[in-house]
């Protein structure tokens, strides 16, 4: 029943009708480790190969060290039929899932009879998600792959899709002078880098082609791509040939270079833990149960602030350089954001221009006055230039928001999001690669007026999750109580990203053409 009930979530179907969805034969996969068997949807007509070990589960002494390669052989058949748990973080997305350190799986998601004689090897479609790198997994059934493959056959172009764990918070994250001189850095995004790795030596064995890669990733999973293209200085380990970005990029979001920063917050977390008098602070919070380190990061101060750093190593230095001296690697790629990005970053009560400023300047600690001015002229208060169009050209809210709120948030989906994926697409044209950039406009149903086409928007668009699978009972499901345009847009959308994925061509198709349910 356990499983019956996880495949109806992530097919969208009821609990009473998933009994058509399993084959008799379910598929099986040999690799060099052992042998996965999988489970089949007849309506779907896909397999599921669901919580496959792509890492040493990272606990004990791995914990905060970078993630080892899988090393466990197996005889007979190992059970790929339901999801691993999701990494350990804090925030709303961990909320209905389980939880462990033991959380490195991946999962894949591939037309039926996707072997080397009837598809020749399918391009491969990596998702990894967001969350600020405190929240999110691979699990989340709002990153319901099997609707996007679905699409793909019925286009013609068939693709296979992956979903991916990750660690996150101080689990994935921890930065301090101990942590640096350990060598164990960013091990969230190296867990990401060895799933990518694992899927390069065996994605042949379930019907993909290892040459034919895209990593796809939406906010922090934008920037974990951005950041894979950027990575060891921009070397190319031949792990993906593609990438597609959406609200965030190889631009870092955050200020990547924060020592002292980092290194009052790792004394923090050992104080609470109890490590700080240790000889070995870092091995001690290695040897702490779970549950009390677990306690001790799920605080409000340092649950929600561990970000990528540079490292001198995966990440070399700042991506605005690498940018400028062209270090990155050389793929095409597809990135774009949402027209209103700053709702859901911009402060509320911005009533007039001195707090505006005042913020502005919070934000920035090292911005003095003058630029400060200078950043003021350029996002003038006037509503007609700011973002929230569909609020009209006139109108300001009222509290909680503020007058001036069009304006904050105008400022602040430029600096978290737009500006620096404008430099990303002028980079690229500058070097002659193929860059397809986007402006994302529609607004779905659980969004307010004062949301406007916010983070996160796009998501169940591209995916073409028209049933709303994952959307939590307290968020109307994106497209309820929308005009058809919608879902065909949502269908038109899909479409270019699997042509993406498939030809790097997102040349436009016509509505007619497309699948329709």
């Amino acid at each position: 029943m356990k499983l019956m009930l996880l495949l109806s979530l992530a097919l969208g179907v009821s609990s009473i009708s998933i009994a058509r969805h399993i084959h008799r034969s379910d598929p099986v996969v040999t690799l060099r480790n052992g042998t996965y068997k999988g489970v089949h949807s007849s309506q779907y007509k896909q397999d599921f190969f669901l919580g496959i070990p792509y890492a040493q589960s990272p606990t004990g002494d791995l914990r905060f060290r970078n993630p080892k390669p899988l090393d466990a052989s197996w005889k007979g058949e190992r059970d790929a039929t339901t999801f691993s748990p999701a990494c350990v973080g804090y925030g709303a997305s961990q909320m209905g899932y389980n939880v462990s350190e033991d959380c490195l799986y991946l999962n894949i998601i591939r037309p039926s009879g996707s072997s080397k004689k009837d598809y020749g090897g399918l391009p491969v479609a990596v998702w990894i998600y967001g969350g600020g790198f405190a929240q999110g997994s691979g699990i989340d059934l709002r990153y319901n792959l099997s609707f996007i493959v679905q699409e793909s056959v019925a286009l013609g172009q068939p693709m296979l899709g992956i979903t991916l764990n990750y660690r996150l918070s101080a689990w994935g994250f921890l930065q301090g002078d101990e942590v640096r001189n350990s060598g164990d850095t960013n091990v969230g995004l190296r867990d990401q880098r060895l799933a990518l790795q694992w899927i390069q030596e065996n994605i042949a064995n379930f019907g993909g082609d290892p040459h034919k890669v895209t990593i796809w990733g939406q906010s922090a999973g934008a920037a974990s791509v951005g950041m894979h293209v950027m990575a060891y200085n921009g070397r190319d380990d031949k792990l993906f040939r593609s990438a597609i970005m959406e609200s965030g990029g190889p631009v870092a979001i955050s200020d990547p270079d924060r020592k002292g920063y980092y290194q009052a917050a790792y004394q923090n977390l050992t104080q609470l833990a109890g490590c700080s008098k240790a000889p070995d602070s870092l091995g001690c919070l290695r040897s702490l149960p779970y549950e009390k380190l677990n306690a001790a990061i799920n605080t409000t101060a340092l649950s929600s602030i561990w970000f990528p750093q540079i490292d001198g190593d995966m990440i070399a230095r700042h991506s605005s350089e690498q940018l400028k001296d062209g270090a990155f690697v050389h793929v095409p790629i597809l990135i774009g954001t949402n027209s209103d990005e700053g709702t859901s970053f911009s402060p509320k009560g911005v009533n007039n221009t001195e707090i505006f400023k005042r913020a502005i300047q919070g934000s920035a600690p090292l911005m003095n006055a003058s630029f400060a001015d200078r950043v003021l002229a350029a996002y003038p208060d006037d509503p007609a230039q700011n973002v929230l169009a569909n609020l009209g050209p006139t109108y300001r809210p009222g509290p909680p928001y503020g007058a001036q709120y069009r304006r904050a948030a105008t400022y602040y989906g430029d600096t978290q999001f737009i500006a620096s994926q404008r430099l990303t697409c002028e980079t690229w044209s500058a070097a002659g690669l193929t860059a397809y950039c986007f402006r994302f406009n529609a607004i779905p149903a659980w969004a307010t007026p004062l949301d406007g086409a916010t983070h996160f928007v796009e998501v169940a668009f591209a995916m073409l999750n028209l049933l709303g699978v994952g959307y939590p009972p307290v968020r109307t499901p994106p497209f309820e109580g929308k005009p058809p345009g919608y879902a065909n847009l949502a269908r038109l959308m899909s479409s270019d990203w699997i042509r993406f994925v498939n030809t790097g061509d997102m040349s436009a198709v016509s509505l007619d053409t497309l699948y329709k349910p």
